[in-house]
C-alpha cells in the first residue's frame, strides 16, 4: 500500500514536472513568430509616451480594484513595471477593464498595444497573436472548507464541482477516478454547493481560487496542481511589432530572473 503510494506520488510529480517543460518550450517557441495583426509599434509607442493596456478588473488578485476604486494585482503591477522599461514611469499606462470574451481581439483591433488579462498561451490562440513568455505558471487547484481533507487523495470517493464544458474535468478525471464530479456554470454556483454540502471540493485555475481563499477564508487550497498553464501577455503578430515584442520578452525574463515575478506574486497571494 505504501509503495503503491509513493509510486503514484511520484508519476504525479513526473507529469507537472513534463507539462511545465512541455508549456514553457511551446510559449518560447511562440516569441519569435510572426503573421499579421494590428497594434502600435515600438516607435509610435515611444512617441507618444505611455501604453495602452487590457487588463481585468474583477479578478482578485490578477487585476481588479480596490475599495477606492484603483486597479491593483499582480497583472497590474507588471503593466506598470514594463511601461518603466518601455516607456520610463511607471504612471504612463492606460489601463482598459475587458471581459474574457474581447482579450484577444482588443489586440488585433488596435484599441491596446498588448493584454495582460490572465491569457494562457494555447496553439489555437498562437495563430492570431504572439505570446510573451510566461509571467505565471497557473494550473489547476482544487478548493475545500472540509478539515479532513488534507492532500488529494482523501478526494478519491467525494464529490467535487467543476466548471461545466472545462478541461477540468479530465484533469480531475486523470487524478481521481472514483470521485463524483458536480456540474456547475459558475463559482458562486461552486460555492453554494460546497456550502450547501453538495459538494467536497471545488477545482479551477489556481490563480482564481487563490483569490477565492482570500475573500473566503475559510477556505484553502490543496498543494498538489493538476496541470501547469503558462499565462502571457498577449501581444500582435507581423514583423513591423518584432521590437516591441523583443522589448517585453526581455523585460519580463529579467523579471523572473532577478525574481521580481515571483516576490509579486507571493504579495499576492498566489500559489
Amino acid at each position: 500500500m505504501y509503495n503503491r503510494c509513493n509510486r503514484r506520488q511520484a508519476i504525479t510529480r513526473l507529469h507537472l514536472v513534463l507539462s511545465a517543460t512541455i508549456f514553457w518550450l511551446f510559449c518560447f517557441s511562440l516569441v519569435g513568430t510572426g503573421l499579421t495583426a494590428s497594434a502600435a509599434e515600438m516607435s509610435e509607442i515611444q512617441q507618444r509616451g505611455y501604453l495602452n493596456v487590457a487588463v481585468k478588473d474583477n479578478l482578485r488578485p490578477l487585476g481588479f480594484k480596490d475599495a477606492n476604486g484603483n486597479l491593483q494585482g499582480l497583472e497590474i503591477d507588471l503593466a506598470k513595471r514594463l511601461a518603466v522599461d518601455l516607456v520610463g514611469k511607471a504612471e504612463a499606462v492606460k489601463f482598459q477593464p475587458v471581459a474574457n470574451r474581447d482579450r484577444l481581439s482588443v489586440v488585433l483591433d488596435k484599441k491596446v498595444d498588448f493584454a495582460i488579462a490572465r491569457v494562457t498561451a494555447t496553439e489555437s490562440r498562437a495563430r492570431i497573436v504572439s505570446f510573451s513568455v510566461p509571467y505565471y505558471l497557473d494550473g489547476t487547484r482544487l478548493v475545500t472548507k472540509d478539515p479532513s481533507v488534507q492532500q488529494l487523495s482523501d478526494l478519491s470517493k467525494q464529490k467535487i464541482a467543476v466548471l461545466n464544458n472545462s478541461s477540468t474535468i479530465a484533469q480531475v478525471r486523470y487524478y481521481l477516478p472514483n470521485a463524483e464530479l458536480v456540474g456547475v456554470d459558475s463559482y458562486n454556483e461552486a460555492r453554494e454547493r460546497i456550502e450547501n454540502n453538495a459538494a467536497v471540493a471545488f477545482a479551477a485555475d489556481a490563480s482564481v481560487l487563490s483569490g477565492w481563499v482570500q475573500q473566503y477564508p475559510q477556505y484553502r487550497l490543496l498543494p498538489t496542481k493538476l496541470s501547469t498553464e503558462p499565462l502571457c501577455v498577449v501581444m500582435p503578430k507581423g514583423l513591423q511589432y518584432d521590437e516591441f515584442r523583443r522589448n517585453v520578452n526581455q523585460a519580463i525574463a529579467r523579471y523572473l530572473e532577478k525574481g521580481w515575478l515571483q516576490e509579486r506574486s507571493q504579495y499576492w497571494g498566489l500559489p
